[in-house]
């Protein structure tokens, strides 16, 4: 109600001050009829000067009243002619100024209802974000989402496996914990498109093998679990994920569905690096190439990127590590000041733009840290530090990597 009351008395308030702009009195021209009136009263004084002084006799005055009267009436008529004709005119171009206003503050209501959200209210960046913790805190759980899956894409049919993984089956009913059968019906049931009983069968190996279970087992379950709720990334598809990062920090079938995860939570800030890094230390025959290629350029506009595919790193295999080297720092602190810093700047200036724009792995960030420490650019090492922390959020093998690297600068890590 608050903003109605506010927009409604702003709006009148710029209508009145531009009407009383329109009816303040304006200095109109002076019509040329005024000019002849004056001209003609003047020559009426002149005759009876002329009188008075014998230039005109009285006949001849008389006569000089009388044409000097006729175009004296003339122009006063004409006058009033041409003041009726401006008021008519003012009062058509004021009505026309108060008609158009209303039409524009009207439009602009119509058009704010449309277009608008009335009584939303204000939604800085930080009430954003926390509108979507809240939503990815309370968002459907697997059970759910596989029941509202309204269609899900089979796989051709195979008899003769379809008859095995019966047989397996009912195997598996006896002999519940045996890890290699399990292993073995997950895979084919996936493969048959049944991922809602391949998840379950995965659930229960991870169960079987305890912690024995490997980042492969978890990633696994994860993608059968996305598999069977329709692309959909769940709560407890997301823990498996995070499990699996933890035993495999490099695993890109894992980082995919991170990224994945983010867009769909609305987080585009965070799904883009992690697509984008995952791109550049990429094979060019990843399966997750393909994905990311088709939705990378919308996530890193969401995310404020103005950035087009062709300009992000095209995969040729992982990246050479580029940038100073262990080898070339400890080398360099064994130079004389001046020769040190020749030596550093020109790798960590190249090195420093290509990780701004194309990302790396948590190697190279490590390294740029040290260069910036070894140059004395405390404030710059700990900048990258803290980008990098947020590009490798979820692994925890780069961030330990990181955290040792910025341990000159001090309380840097947590």
């Amino acid at each position: 109600m608050g903003f109605w009351v506010a927009t409604g008395a702003f709006s009148a308030l710029v209508v009145m001050i531009l009407m009383l702009a329109a009816l303040r009195p304006r200095k109109a021209a002076v019509p040329a009829a005024a000019y002849d009136l004056q001209v003609y009263r003047d020559q009426l004084k002149e005759v009876d000067k002329d009188v008075a002084r014998g230039v005109l006799t009285e006949e001849e005055a008389q006569r000089a009243r009388t044409e000097v009267s006729r175009r004296l009436l003339e122009a006063d008529r004409a006058l009033q002619r041409a003041k009726s004709v401006e008021a008519r005119t003012s009062t058509i171009d004021r009505a026309m100024i108060g008609a158009g206003l209303v039409a524009t503050v009207a439009g602009a209501f119509a058009l704010y209802m449309q277009i608008g959200a009335p009584g939303y209210p204000d939604l800085p960046l930080a009430g954003r974000i926390e509108m979507v913790e809240e939503a990815r805190a309370s968002r459907p759980g697997q059970t759910v989402a596989e029941a509202e899956v309204p269609f899900r894409p089979g796989v051709a049919p195979d008899p003769r496996r379809e008859e095995l993984v019966a047989q397996l089956r009912e195997v598996m009913a006896e002999r519940p914990d045996d890890p290699q059968g399990l292993a073995l019906l997950a895979s084919n049931e996936a493969a048959l498109g049944n991922y809602t009983a391949a998840r379950v069968a995965q659930t229960r190996l991870i169960e079987v093998l305890g912690d024995a279970a490997t980042g492969f087992h978890y990633i696994d379950l994860a993608e059968m679990m996305v598999l069977a709720a329709g692309g959909y990334v769940s709560p407890e598809a997301e823990r498996a994920l995070m499990r699996g990062l933890q035993l495999e920090p490099r695993n890109g079938t894992a980082r995919y569905y991170v990224g994945l995860m983010y867009a769909q939570q609305g987080r585009p800030d965070l799904a883009f690096p992690v697509w984008r890094n995952l791109m550049a230390e990429s094979s060019a025959d990843a399966p997750w190439l393909e994905p990311i290629r088709l939705q990378i350029e919308e996530v890193a506009f969401l995310a404020g990127v103005n950035v087009t595919l062709a300009e992000l790193p095209q995969p040729a295999g992982a990246p050479a590590p580029r940038g100073p080297t262990a080898e070339q720092m400890e080398a360099a602190q064994g130079m004389a000041a001046e020769d040190q810093a020749a030596m550093i700047e020109g790798m960590v200036a190249g090195l420093a733009e290509r990780l701004a724009t194309e990302g790396g792995p948590p190697e190279e960030w490590a390294r740029l840290i040290n260069a910036q420490i070894v140059l004395g650019r405390t404030e710059d090492a700990r900048a990258v530090y803290d980008e990098a922390r947020t590009v490798f959020a979820d692994v925890p093998q780069a961030l330990e990597m990181l955290d040792a690297a910025a341990a000159p600068l001090g309380g840097a890590a947590e």
